[in-house]
């Protein structure tokens, strides 16, 4: 079993067999034995890259990459996931899918086992641990108490403001996977920005030349503030528009994702919310839309830069991500 026709819209898993590693091996007559090639209505896009798996009452099954694309753009915002086949030997001793086609189905048979339900992660991270979340990533870096703590305000997860978004060394992000075509993240962030140099905020983000931040900084004319600054593919922009003062040492942040679209939302209180006038397009953050990154999926976290060189701290009281 091996995947052919690349990791994009032309995956394939094909088949061949010999009764001796070294062959000579007789091809599958039906190859590829599971593609979206060619089948654009398909929910599930980039079928390929399969194992096979034997359940304990003796039923087959295949685990392979897929795709969910955002229409009509064909971009895929979660990135590559994983998809589940049964399957079944025929009478001619090879492999095919069960549903009778090669076509990936959303939809397929469970395989009659006892459920081993796994407790639910809470939606809401108050990090009171002194652990970072499983589900939180960093780039390239572990992180350690010089940028992120968990300890040095207690309650609090506290980022020192180091290098810029673009850079691809000393960053201080933590984010985790976007998995849901709908669904929401929140933060709080207490920060004092001197300069619109220093900034810290929630960030949607799939690498360095592409991302959407709303962010707390300092303004010229505002002083502290809130607004929106965004990338696709290193092209930079800030919404000028969108400069509102703040006098409030606290303020939450949120992200709201609907299918294609992103809306970002700030409050004072986490009771009256305020929307920022601009729809964003989510689907940038993709494989399809991306010139650098690759098979990532889009994230959604929090992080500080300071590029005055102080690393101002910023801190946050809690980060919480719902899907809906």
């Amino acid at each position: 079993m091996t995947a052919e026709g690349g990791t994009g819209y032309n995956h394939a898993v094909t088949l061949a067999r010999s009764k001796n590693i070294f062959g000579p091996y007789e091809v599958h007559p039906d190859n590829p034995i599971l593609t979206s090639r060619d089948k654009p209505k398909l929910e599930l896009q980039k079928a390929g890259h399969a194992s096979l798996v034997e359940t304990q009452n003796g039923q087959w099954y295949i685990v392979h990459l897929c795709g969910r694309p955002i229409m009509p753009q064909k971009r895929c915002m979660l990135g590559r996931e994983t998809a589940i086949q049964k399957v079944k030997w025929d009478s001619d001793g090879w492999l095919r899918l069960e549903a009778g086609s090669n076509s990936p189905q959303v939809n397929v048979p469970a395989p009659g086992l006892p459920l081993h339900p796994f407790e639910p992660e809470p939606a809401r991270d108050d990090f009171d641990s002194k652990k970072l979340n499983v589900h939180f990533n960093t780039l390239r870096v572990v992180p350690d108490e010089s940028w992120l703590s968990l300890t040095q305000r207690p309650g609090w997860l506290r980022l020192h403001g180091r290098e810029s978004l673009g850079s691809k060394f000393r960053q201080s992000l933590a984010a985790r996977r976007i998995t849901s075509l709908n669904c929401m993240a929140q933060t709080c962030v207490e920060f004092e920005p001197q300069t619109f140099q220093q900034m810290a905020g929630l960030i949607c983000f799939y690498d360095t030349q592409n991302y959407y931040y709303l962010k707390v900084t300092h303004n010229e004319n505002a002083g502290k503030c809130v607004t929106v600054c965004c990338s696709q593919n290193d092209n930079y922009t800030e919404l000028t528009s969108q400069v509102i003062p703040l006098a409030q040492k606290s303020c939450h942040l949120k992200a709201e994702i609907s299918y294609d679209k992103l809306y970002f939302s700030y409050s004072l209180d986490r009771k009256q919310w305020h929307k920022i006038d601009q729809a964003f397009d989510i689907t940038t953050l993709s494989d399809e839309f991306c010139k650098e990154g690759r098979f990532t999926g889009a994230f959604v976290g929090i992080c500080a830069q300071d590029l005055a060189g102080t690393r101002t701290k910023a801190d946050f009281d809690y980060f919480e991500y719902r899907e809906k």
